[in-house]
Formats: structure tokens, sequence, C-alpha cells
């Protein structure tokens, strides 16, 4: 097989819509790629160029349904998947029925995958993911509709013994003008295409993703630890000679993995980039603009006309039968400025606003960091926004040191997006105010859904919280579920700290200090139903009907999974209720 029909990574089966499905590949080198899976359903597409590597999204059209289909991949005319001495199933593509409103939809998530022990060159415990990729060869029954990735896919400032080596190659080869960049860190697009090579090849997960649709969002270790947690951090980050260059290839080679296979097949032609990238062939100077235009527009962010006139975004929605999905970027385009601090600009927060709004029975928001922390952990993270924010130079300075060096920048660091996503919540969950038979107010125009969840990462353990509202016609479960990591190693200090953030003693404390900068309670109140565990895990989430329920299994040493939790989250089990906060007059979050 010459180089031009051989795939470097893929097929990557992204988004199934209907009787369509997107799949991602990259070749090594430009080529007409075909798809084509049993009765007749086919498309192709030519690839395009970035960077000297080549990369095709291929659109399948015909697919019947309600149907499990298996297809084959063909690069300029050579079958190039699957592979011939394969020994795993063929990869498929199933799709649902046309009126599908009553069949049940699974989702799959977590967050925070390293590479597999063998590249690593450090001893992780099992790849969960790698263990449901065996159990779903072993039981096609278990599949599931779509697989959420929710950040840190990649990790660009951690790296493998061979990456590192990898860099040590490449830039002494390529001449490097980065002297100043750190060594063991990618920096330029071709080294961080070394670290999808590396996890994206794993035979098992190279199986998984080429059978099991999957949606993902960044987090900060696909740019860099804590990226953007402040408007001083990014002026800090500036300052390094080999920053531009980092996060000018971050975001470039983010859009072409990642997110590029987000999007809806009819989304493709309105995308700000995919056309462009398309008609160019070689798209080197138009990503390397992007990237550098897309980091530069977060400064405008707080403008809301200006960002609508200008921003690129990366939040995204999946409708599934009758599930609605949202997934939000919690990281490149916040608001920093210290007077307006956000999680979403308000042009982008007006958008899931219509999102979150609509005709479904669940709502599912894709979030990769949790809007719940353990109470202890909140209440730190809004004592210290406060404090970051002070008119003091050194009470400032001393706050944001500490935010660096403990990631204090989860949802409550934000306290007013915490605060606008809980109001939403309370306004989804009461359905529409009647009076005498007549809507009434502004709130939403169709009924209440069956359950609203939260799926999360990033902490590095697992977790499930039941919310509780001050209004009694809240009626909506909502829960915050956490999956993290994949496959990872937490450390030894995160467990106990971790743990101690859910205890009420602890919790109280924390809270007492919050209250001496003047933080206001919660409005919402939160209980842990499971957890924390701290092993390798992934998550299941399952909808059917006005039923939800969640399952998160980890990793044994012998590479299986096993169920650690298993809960009901549409079961009559009432919420936590808020008391009135008679200091601050907002309902109360009691730290139990």
């Amino acid at each position: 097989m010459s180089a031009g029909t051989r795939l470097l990574i893929g097929p990557v089966l992204r988004r199934v819509v209907d009787t369509r499905a997107t799949i991602w590949v990259e070749t090594a080198a430009p080529a007409e790629v075909t798809v084509r899976a049993e009765g007749g359903a086919e498309g192709s597409a030519r690839t395009f160029t970035a960077f000297d590597h080549h990369y095709a999204l291929v659109v399948v059209e015909g697919l019947p349904p309600d149907a499990v289909t298996p297809y084959e991949v063909f690069v300029d005319d050579a079958k190039v998947w699957p592979d011939p001495d394969s020994t795993y199933p063929p990869s498929v593509i199933r799709t649902r029925m046309s009126d599908d409103g009553g069949q049940p939809v699974k989702l799959i998530f977590g967050s925070c995958r390293e590479a597999t022990p063998r590249s690593t060159g450090h001893k992780l415990p099992p790849d969960a993911l790698d263990a449901f990729a065996r159990r779903l060869m072993a039981d096609e029954g278990i599949r599931p509709d779509l697989m959420v990735l929710l950040g840190d896919q990649v990790y660009a400032d951690v790296t493998s013994r061979e990456v590192r080596r990898f860099l040590r190659t490449q830039r002494k080869r390529r001449k490097s003008k980065l002297t100043d960049a750190p060594p063991h860190q990618v920096v330029t697009f071709h080294e961080y295409t070394g670290l999808y090579l590396e996890s994206w090849r794993d035979p098992e997960i190279r199986w998984l993703l080429s059978t099991v649709p999957s949606v993902m969002i960044f987090d900060d270790h696909e740019i860099i630890d804590d990226w953007n947690s402040s408007a001083s951090w990014r002026v800090t980050a500036r300052e390094q000679p080999w920053w531009r260059e980092r996060i000018t290839s971050g975001l470039a080679s983010y859009w072409v993995y990642q997110h590029l296979g987000n999007l809806h097949p009819d989304e493709l032609a309105g995308d700000a980039v995919y056309p462009k990238v398309i008609e160019a062939g070689d798209a080197t100077e138009i990503l390397r603009e992007f990237g550098e235009r897309v980091d530069k527009e977060a400064d405008a962010a707080h403008d809301t006309e200006r960002w609508r006139a200008t921003q690129y975004q990366w939040s995204y929605r999946v409708d599934i039968g009758r599930t609605r999905l949202v997934v939000l970027d919690n990281r490149c385009s916040r608001v920093l400025d210290p007077d307006t601090r956000a999680m979403l600009p308000p042009g982008e927060w007006s958008w899931f606003l219509d999102q979150a709004h609509g005709d479904y029975d669940h709502l599912v928001v894709g979030s990769s960091l949790p809007w719940l922390l353990p109470h202890g952990i909140h209440h730190l993270e809004a004592w210290n926004e406060r404090l970051a924010a002070s008119p003091r130079g050194f009470v400032a300075h001393a706050a944001e040191t500490m935010r660096r060096a403990v990631d204090l920048e989860h949802w409550a660091a934000f306290q007013r997006s915490f605060e606008d996503l809980a109001e939403l919540f309370a306004r989804l969950g009461s359905g529409p105010r009647t009076v005498g038979g007549e809507r009434v107010g502004a709130g939403p125009a169709y009924p209440a859904p069956a359950s609203i969840s939260v799926l999360s990462g990033d902490v590095h353990h697992s977790y499930v919280a039941r919310v509780g509202f001050a209004d009694p016609a809240v009626s909506t479960p909502v829960h915050q579920l956490t999956c993290s990591p994949i496959h990872n190693a937490v450390p030894a200090v995160m467990k106990p700290v971790m743990t101690l953030g859910w205890w009420r003693g602890p919790s109280t404390l924390v809270r007492a200090l919050a209250k001496t900068a003047r933080v206001r309670k919660p409005s919402v109140r939160w209980r842990k139903l499971a957890g924390p565990y701290f092993g390798n895990a992934v998550s299941t989430l399952t909808l059917s009907g006005p039923s939800a329920a969640v399952t998160i299994e980890g990793t044994r040493d012998d590479g299986v999974l096993t169920r650690v939790a298993s809960l009901p989250l549409t079961d009559p089990t009432p919420a936590p209720r808020p008391a009135p906060d008679k200091s601050s007059g907002v309902p109360a979050n009691e730290t139990a």
C-alpha cells in the first residue's frame, strides 16, 4: 500500500443524524476519501491540507433507518478500513427509527484521558475507555447512542516519554526557532498531531471511535493548565515568547481534530471556517489566522455586539430522540474583565438560553467544569473570586496567586454565571406559569422536562449530586453528574481535600470565611447522592420516556469495568430544600 492510500488516524464516527453520518479521517497524503456502507449508502470528500497534514470529513447519506450498518473506507479507491488482519468486530453505523420519540437514549461520558500505559512512561490505573471498548466488542447490546468526551482528550502540557522524544527530534530536525519553548510541552501544530496519533491510534480506542458516534469539548490541558483562569493570567501567558504559537496551534488543531466533527451535517456549509478550508485546499494560513484571531476575540467577550459580530462559537447542540444535549465552552470565550466575569459571554449565553427552551423530555448540559462542586470547595472559590477583585492590590495579588496555585476557576469562581444557571434550571423546571388556564409571565412555553443533568469532568473524581430549589414549583429533578478521570492518576493530596469538601464541618468553616468577604450563599442547595470515587471511570446516562438513570463504572486492576454506583435520577426522593438566609435575603445552601 502506498503512502497516499494510508490512514494515519480514523475513521472516527462523529454525528449520526437521521439517515446521515459524518466520518472524520487523517490520511498520509492528499486523497479522495470514500465511505461505503452496506445497502448502497455512500459519501466522498477530498482531503484538505493543514500544516502538511491531510484531513477529510465525509458525509455518508442514504443509511437505512433503525439499522446497524457495517461500512468500509477507501482512499483513492483502495480499501483501508477495516484492516484485513483485524480481529475486532466490524465498524458499524447505527441509525435510529424515523420516529424515535419513545426510543431510549444512552450516553456514555467522561473526561481526562492520558495515553495508554505502554506510551506514558509512568504507570496509570487501567484505561476506562479501553475497558468499555472491550466490553462492547463482547456485547453489542450495550452500544450507546453517543460518547460525550468532556475535556482533556490530549495533554499538551503533560507529555509522555515517546512524545518528548518526538519533540526533541522534531525541533532539532526542523531547526526550531522556539528555543525558549518548554522542552516537554507541545507548541506547534505539527507537535499537536503527535498527541492525537499517540492517543487515538491505541487499537481499542481506534475501534471504539470508529463505531460509536462521539462529540467533544476542550478543557484546559488541550492548551495549558488553568487556561483563561483570569485576565491577569492572560497577561502573564502572553509574555511568554512561545505562547502565540502555542495558542494559535492549539485552537487550530482542536478545530481540526475535535470540533469539526461536532457540527451537524447541515451546519458545515454555514460554519465560519469549514467552507474556507475546503475551498483553499491548503488551509495552513487560514487556520493559523483563525487560531490567533479567536484567542484575541476573547478579550472582547464582554462586548455583546462585538462578540456577535466576530467571535467563533465552540458551544453546540445535539438532539437525539426526545433528549437535548447542549455542550458549553467553559474555556475559550470566558469573560475575564473583573467587573463582568462570566463563564459565557452575553452573546453565547443568549444562544444557550434559546437552546435550553424547547420541546424535549430531557435536558443534558455538557460542561467540562462541574457546576456543583463539593460544598467546601465551592465556598472557597467564591471567596477567592471576591478577594481577587479587591481594590487593595496586595489582597488581589495574594488571591490571584492562590487561584492559580490550586485551580480555583470553576463555575463557583464565576458567581454570576453560577447563579444564572441555577435561575435557568429553576425556570425550566417549573414549566409554564398559568392563571385560569392562561399562560402568564415570561417563563418557558413548554412543560417542565422530566430531568435536567449537567455532565462534567475535570476534578479527577466522580460523584452524583441532587439540587434543591427554594421555589416549590420546580418539579424537575436536577443533578450534577461528574465523571473523571477516564485515564489518569489522581494526586494523593486530592482525595482527602475533595472528601472533606463534602463534609458539613469543614464546609461550614469555609462558608464562614466566604461570608467575611460578603459572598452571598448560593440560591440552591445540593446533596451528594453517590461518590466521591477516585479511580478511572466511565459513566452511562440512560434516558427513557420520563425516566433517567446514571451508572458510574470504574476499572479494576485487571482492566475490567465494575459498577461503582447506579441510581435513578427521576425517583420520588425529595430534593434538598433551601431555608431562608436571613443574613443575605436569599435562600441558603446547607453544607451537608
